[in-house]
């Protein structure tokens, strides 16, 4: 096919949706690279030091849409250091230098400065799209510049982000204008803003169809903003607290039974179960409900409510809806294709987490089932059993048993098998975290089933060395592997290096490791930066003081084409 020409082969290209196929593609011959490099619109790089900006800007010039990731996933734990790095501003200085043309810009864990969020605002006349996920470093003054200079704006992603708040009312800064918003989620933000201004800004955007709001809007102001903009899709609610005998409260189903195109809620920051009732005009059109922000709400409301979500895809919720509530659940939401169950009383206070009971309603009530993530108090292996053997067709599979190596309570053994049924079952299982008491065996089953997993997080688990090269041996589509308190050394480290190159990462802490391991480990994979976060050791000046048999806390290392980085702290050594 390479004597095609171009256009026929860029044709046939545009047709590859996955950046993995367009990356096998480039590869085939000079021609089809460069057909690659000046037709891709959409780059997606899963590590900011895995490769230099500027490369990455001289190889797709054409690109409008670019997807950085940044810290590592046990960020979202607090096992990476705060200034670690993940600095968005080489991304944006690079970008703005040599693709004028953006129009969209997805950041996750990265640190991100108001100067930052400025230049990208001066930078691209075009810029409709910014999705920032669990980045700080910014403030409202920041939001400001963007919501001054990006005047065709469709999209405006806040989610999970740290966000200082400087008194700066950045929605009043949306000039008249501007009436191409389409989606708006400013959710995490923890300060006031101006409602006045948002109502405004609503009316003026006939297109817009997600609106997600923190909790210092009011229902009052809640009321203006369904008044102006029934035909929303999906909607965050804010504080939702009131009085449900008053007239504004009334007012609130009013609005609620416009509301025909409805098909995702969430917020419901301080609601009262009272409150609850007004959004029932909507729950049989509801396909997404996300109620993991709603702390106040207890379980018999949750499924009184839930009960009428008959077509719910999707279900974020706490654990304090109990083992019962999820039979409801279960018996309800026939369509549920992804459950999400939060930790409400970690500390143990009072409010019992559910347990394996309430997953083996849902898979019993839900075989469309295919992602699961669940906080429980304890588990079985007859439960994982059923689970797997009810719901096959899962693709992330993500258990946090809130206990650490908590065995059956049953049978008092290991969770073993109750995984390996997992496995076993769940062919196209992409994703997978697993926790309880675990031996090497489980591994070995993970190793030998688990064909096309790509990310797998392990806690507190295994016996041996063993156990991590089970799954080094196995896993061929392994991208990202993430372990912490368990009982691997330099022996596991090293047995398959050759394994690294086809890997995107890996995460070890409190483990076994020593720094001659990861000495070892650097001089024989020199397209690999190992990293050691020494923040807990503040007596040693540098790695030289330090004896090879020294246990390395944590150690991260990263395939690259960069090489070490030159803004690490002086707490990260790079061998």
């Amino acid at each position: 096919m390479t004597y095609f020409p171009e256009e026929v082969v860029e044709h046939i290209v545009d047709f590859l949706g996955s950046h993995g196929d367009r990356n096998a593609v480039s590869t085939v011959c000079k021609a089809w690279y460069q057909v690659d490099r000046l037709s891709r619109r959409s780059v997606f790089v899963g590590n900011c030091y895995a490769i230099r900006p500027e490369r990455v800007v001289t190889r797709f010039p054409e690109m409008k849409s670019l997807t950085v990731k940044g810290k590592p996933h046990f960020a979202d734990f607090n096992l990476v250091p705060y200034d670690w790095g993940g600095f968005a501003q080489p991304w944006i200085e690079a970008v703005a230098r040599g693709c004028p043309g953006l129009e969209e810009l997805r950041l996750k864990r990265m640190v991100v400065t108001d100067d930052d969020l400025e230049l990208l605002a001066r930078s691209f006349p075009n810029f409709k799209s910014l999705v920032l996920v669990s980045c700080e470093g910014f403030s409202s003054d920041g939001l400001a510049a963007i919501a001054t200079y990006c005047r065709g704006l469709r999209e405006l992603d806040l989610q999970e982000n740290e966000v200082e708040d400087h008194g700066r009312q950045w929605l009043s800064c949306f000039p008249d204008s501007c009436t191409s918003l389409v989606s708006l989620n400013f959710a995490c933000l923890k300060g006031e803003v101006n409602a006045s201004a948002l109502e405004r800004l609503v009316a003026r955007c006939p297109n817009l169809r997600s609106l997600k709001l923190n909790h210092s809007i009011s229902v009052e102001s809640l009321n203006k903003i369904l008044a102006r903009a029934p035909h929303l899709v999906d909607l965050g609610t804010g504080s939702f607290t009131i009085d449900n005998r008053s007239e504004t409260y009334r007012r609130l189903i009013n609005s609620f039974f416009k509301c025909k195109s409805l098909r995702s809620l969430s917020g419901f920051w301080d609601a009262s179960p009272f409150c609850l009732q007004a959004v029932y005009p909507v729950c049989t059109n509801l396909t997404v409900l996300n109620l993991s922000y709603a702390p106040a709400i207890q379980s018999a409301d949750l499924t009184k409510l839930i009960g009428l979500c008959f077509k719910l895809q999707k279900l974020w919720v706490l654990d304090c809806i109990g083992d019962k509530g999820l039979a409801v659940v279960a018996s309800t939401c026939k369509e549920l294709q992804e459950l999400r169950v939060f930790p409400s009383d970690i500390y143990g206070a009072g409010i019992t987490a559910v347990t394996e009971e309430g997953l083996v309603a849902i898979s019993s009530g839900c075989p469309k089932l295919n992602s699961l993530l669940y906080f429980c108090y304890q588990m079985t292996n007859s439960a994982l059993t059923t689970v797997a053997k009810n719901c096959p067709h899962f693709t992330r599979f993500r258990l946090c048993i809130l206990e650490p190596e908590k065995p059956d309570p049953v049978t008092n053994q290991p969770l073993d098998e109750g995984f390996g049924a997992i496995v076993r079952s769940c062919k196209n299982l992409r994703r997978l975290s697993v926790s309880g008491l675990l031996t090497d065996q489980v591994f070995l089953y993970i190793g030998m089933y688990a064909e096309r997993l790509e990310m797998l997080s392990i806690a507190f688990a295994g016996d041996s060395d063993k156990g991590m090269v089970y799954v080094l041996n196995g896993c061929k589509n392994l991208r990202k592997l993430e372990i912490r308190d368990c009982p691997f050394g330099d022996a596991a480290l090293l047995k398959d290096v050759a394994k690294y190159e086809t890997m995107r990462s890996l995460w070890m802490s409190s483990c076994d490791v020593t720094l001659g391991g990861c000495k070892a480990l650097a001089a024989k994979m020199p397209r690999l930066n190992v990293e050691i976060i020494n923040e807990n050791d503040g007596t040693c000046e540098s790695k030289e003081n330090l004896s090879d048999l020294h246990k390395v806390e944590k150690m991260y290392f990263y395939r690259t084409v960069a090489g070490p980085r030159n803004d690490a702290p002086d707490f990260v050594w790079t061998l």
